[in-house]
């Protein structure tokens, strides 16, 4: 197996842990959020370790750009979640 194809297949998988696991968990607590919960314990260790795989798949948009407009909304929409949590946060304290 070429590296070439190493590498599609490895961007596969990714995309498909991404539609099947990840976006479905990340869409369950962005609601959540959005209806003014807070993240727990398990969301964090979650959102850690999507952080930690996107060194990993920055890597990968490098070498396939085609992929950065999906990873940027990606990014954003993790961003949006951590935020209103804060947020969330900030007003279930006052």
């Amino acid at each position: 197996m070429d590296e070439s194809t190493e590498e599609k297949g490895v961007v596969l998988a990714l995309l498909e842990r991404f539609q099947t696991q990840r976006l479905p968990r990340a869409l369950a607590i962005k609601e959540r959020i959005d209806q003014g919960g807070l993240l727990d314990e398990f969301d964090i260790t979650f959102l850690e370790t999507i952080f930690r795989e996107f060194a990993n798949i920055r890597t990968m948009v490098g070498k396939h750009p085609e992929y950065e407009p999906l990873v940027c909304q990606v990014i954003h929409m993790y961003h949006e979640i951590t935020a209103k949590a804060l947020e969330n946060e900030k007003a279930k304290g006052d």
